[in-house]
């Protein structure tokens, strides 16, 4: 597929980008291979200073960021200019507190002489990230392993080529060293190239379970580490005990962010059933009172999926599931504008044997469950393949704590909107993927934490018992 920014709300082809050739690809490895070695046992100082001008350079041009992002996928204007900021954050945030986070740890051991960890970058990091999030999923690996030392190379989604491309140009402007991050346009046969080349060390990826499998296992046959953040059917659990106020004005607003394209989406309503028939009737009210149009515009509430492929998904989608038994509640009407929107819909009475039970939605489409207790709530939650985040809303937290604590997944926020900050660890289990980024967690993704014992003088008593020949 070419890298084009296509418009999702006038349908407009913008620009069109080249594929990365061999001789990109070439410099893009032995330049960051060069610098890494250059960075491996050097001071953190200089990209301290420039990882905090990136955080300026993205708050200063928060306006031209936030445009680009609409034009390549479509999302609000608003919600784009929030995703910059939180760039912002992120990058300021591993400026701040990478140092620490990379001090050596000294360990207590009976063997002869003082025990301590180093913490070393491994090389170049091979990142394969998607369109919905274009700053934010590639600032997310990009600065913790920047103050680590570990140039990274992207291949970035093929329909939001224009967000790479500036990222990268913000990069260097800040003073960054060539091959600090090098934005490539690849093909997947290129990219699996990539993989298995010894100068990378690390592939994160965050995308669909399908190319997980598929990056995941040329990782493998490599032996190269590496993350992977996929989808998720996140649970939204509402208790009996909730304040059906409070929870109508979120739920609504978790579904239906970035027009519901979002990993850690709520996609699965699991209602108690004294709060079902409420429940239902005030999700419709704030679904039907939403706004399509302009993303650009202001008083735009719902913005068009990312392409014409994405809407035409999830509209068969929801067809399958109706065809299986599901009731629809509200919506699947056609909006009558030319961009790529999709009327928010509810739909219930899922069955398990209904694809609608295990598949995930990626738009604004929400699926309701009744349930008549706590435990019925928690085994219909951890009944998925997936395990990415969730919510649980109870009028006691300590409740709702305990409720979440007994969900399969990676993420719970309680009585919250879930949220993605640079000091929380994000990242899931099951088919959900697995390692973890941002926090103390993500900067360790692909560090050398390499042991140092020194003595003074070799001890032939040898106290650990002869262990040692082990």
């Amino acid at each position: 597929m070419a890298y084009q920014t296509i418009s999702p709300y006038t349908n407009e082809t913008i620009k069109t980008y080249d594929f990365s050739d061999q001789a990109d690809i070439e410099k893009a490895l032995s330049t960051g291979h060069e610098l890494y070695k250059k960075w491996r046992n050097g001071p953190l100082d200089q990209r301290i200073d420039i990882l905090h001008k990136i955080a300026s350079l993205f708050r200063e041009r928060e306006d031209e960021l936030a445009t680009i992002a609409v034009k390549d996928m479509g999302k609000l204007f608003k919600e784009a200019k929030g995703e910059v900021e939180l760039c912002a954050l992120i990058a300021d945030y591993f400026a701040d507190h990478g140092a620490e986070m990379l001090k050596p740890t000294t360990l207590k051991t009976i063997a002869t002489g003082e025990a301590e960890v180093l913490k070393h970058s491994t090389g170049v990091i091979f990142a394969v990230e998607p369109w919905n999030f274009p700053y934010y999923q590639i600032m997310r690996v990009f600065a913790p392993n920047f103050i680590v030392g570990n140039p990274m190379v992207l291949k970035g989604p093929s329909n939001t080529p224009g967000s790479s491309d500036v990222f990268g140009k913000i990069v260097l402007e800040a003073g960054a060293p060539e091959g600090s991050f090098t934005n490539l346009f690849l093909n997947y046969d290129q990219a699996s190239a990539i993989v298995a080349d010894p100068r990378v060390q690390g592939v994160a990826l965050t995308g669909s379970e399908r190319g997980g499998r598929a990056i995941a296992k040329a990782a493998g046959e490599n032996l190269k580490k590496n993350t992977m953040e996929l989808g998720g059917t996140d649970a939204f659990i509402v208790l009996d005990d909730t304040d059906i106020d409070q929870v109508a004005d979120i739920a609504w607003r978790t579904r239906l962010y970035n027009a519901g394209q979002v990993c850690t989406s709520s996609k699965r309503f699991i209602v108690a059933d004294s709060l079902y028939d409420e429940f239902l009737t005030r999700l419709k009210d704030k679904f039907a009172a939403v706004k399509a149009g302009d993303p650009m515009d202001a008083s735009t509430t719902l913005a068009p999926m990312n392409s014409k492929r994405a809407k035409e998904k999830l509209q068969q989608q929801v067809d399958d599931a109706i065809k299986a038994g599901a009731t629809l509640y509200y919506g699947n009407e056609p909006i009558d504008l030319p961009g790529q929107f999709f009327q928010p819909t509810i739909l219930t009475d899922i069955s398990k044997g209904n694809p609608a039970y295990s598949t995930e939605m990626f738009g604004p489409v929400a699926s309701v469950y009744k349930v008549h207790s706590d435990q019925e709530a928690i085994d219909l939650a951890n009944d998925s393949h997936y395990g990415l985040g969730g919510i649980v809303f109870s009028g006691d937290p300590d409740r709702g704590a305990k409720v979440a604590s007994q969900i399969e997944t990676g993420m719970v926020f309680v009585n919250n909107f879930m949220s993605s900050l640079p000091e929380l660890p994000f990242g899931g289990v099951k088919a959900s993927g697995y390692g973890r980024e941002m926090s103390q967690l993500g900067i360790m993704a692909f560090v050398n934490e390499e042991l140092i014992v020194k003595a003074q003088k070799p001890d032939l008593s040898n106290p650990a018992g002869g262990l040692v020949a082990l």
